[in-house]
């Protein structure tokens, strides 16, 4: 939470301080996943409400932001319809390392965990600490107080599965 900022007339002798919001990495790379993560997140809140989501219409409707211009269109693609096509694969992958069942997650850890699992299993381009990294930023930025350390635990276990000879390796 932001600190509120003080004037002289607020409190005497005091200096004057601003208010500091964290600063946030937004490469284009970053943007892209943001927006996956938010695609992914509209997708799974639809499908929790029992109806069918659809992935044309929310890609199309986060292209509306004017910063969606700025994120690395090719990634954000790659990603959002890579985890909506194979949601229940990759949820079939995350499960086992869960201490509680999937529908149990909040929504932004359940798209987290489904973009870094989908990067650690489909994208071998993606280094396996970048793909875990990548999520616990998403989980940091968009999610609860600690949810990123569960994320990090999480995809942790799978790469050690998925990426075995690369985590092997260091």
């Amino acid at each position: 939470m932001p600190k509120s900022t003080l004037t002289p007339s607020d409190a005497p002798g005091k200096k004057e301080t601003k208010s500091v919001a964290p600063k946030r990495s937004l490469t284009p790379r970053r943007r892209a996943r943001e927006y996956a993560l938010q695609g992914v997140y509209q997708s799974l809140v639809v499908r929790r409400a029992g109806s069918l989501p659809n992935s044309a219409a929310i890609a199309k409707q986060l292209a509306e932001d004017p910063a969606f211009k700025r994120c690395q269109l090719d990634l954000f693609e790659g990603i959002f319809q890579g985890v909506v096509e194979r949601s229940d694969e990759l949820e079939a992958i995350i499960t086992p390392a869960l201490d509680r069942p999937i529908n149990e997650l909040s929504p932004v850890e359940h798209a987290a965990l489904l973009i870094g699992a989908y990067e650690l299993a489909a994208d071998l381009s993606v280094p396996y600490k970048v793909a875990i990294n990548e999520a616990v930023e998403l989980a940091k930025t968009f999610g609860g107080t600690d949810g990123h350390k569960y994320v990090n635990g999480v995809l942790d276990l799978l790469a050690q599965s998925l990426r075995s000879a690369e985590v092997t390796a260091g």
